[in-house]
């Protein structure tokens, strides 16, 4: 069938263009604001992740993992815990993470604990989890002991899976 078969006349369809075309102009409106919504409910969460003290963001840390497929997620008890916040699990590989919440980078200190502390631990992996960035000194340091960084971009990858 074609579309001349409908013996449309040229009022009806002006009526069907127009309406395309707001219905279009909605669809990307409203697409705008969802994603506008979005970056604000993240800015907002970050305002409160940046915000929280040591134990509770080695909590928030832990749910984290747990959200991302990580299992027998366990928060150390804190003092003596060998630069370990965390051990976690995920396809039999165990994890020693070092959660850091500070204002500013970090540098190889937390590089250096976790790896001691992963050794300890028999870890396979030591990961340093921060809300905010490392120095050049830490990325250099990781690298030769192959210690994982998670600044704040992964974490935030993280939180939208």
């Amino acid at each position: 069938m074609d579309w001349r078969d409908l013996n449309l006349d040229a009022d009806a369809i002006r009526i069907i263009g127009i309406s395309a075309a707001v219905i279009l102009f909605l669809t990307i409106l409203i697409i705008h604001h969802i994603r506008r919504i979005r970056k604000n409910r993240m800015t907002d969460e970050w305002d409160v992740i940046d915000g929280m003290e040591g134990h509770e963001f080695e909590r928030w840390c832990a749910d984290l993992l747990r959200d991302n497929g990580f299992e027998n997620v366990e928060v150390t008890k804190g003092s003596h815990d060998q630069g370990v916040d965390i051990l976690a699990e995920k396809d039999e590989i165990k994890y020693a993470i070092q959660c850091k919440c500070y204002a500013s980078n970090l540098g190889n200190t937390p590089v250096q604990e976790v790896f001691t502390g992963k050794t300890i631990y028999r870890c396979h992996v030591g990961v340093v989890m921060a809300n905010s960035y490392f120095t050049d000194s830490a990325r250099k340091a990781a690298e030769a002991t192959g210690v994982l960084l998670w600044d704040r971009d992964k974490l935030d990858k993280m939180m939208g899976e």
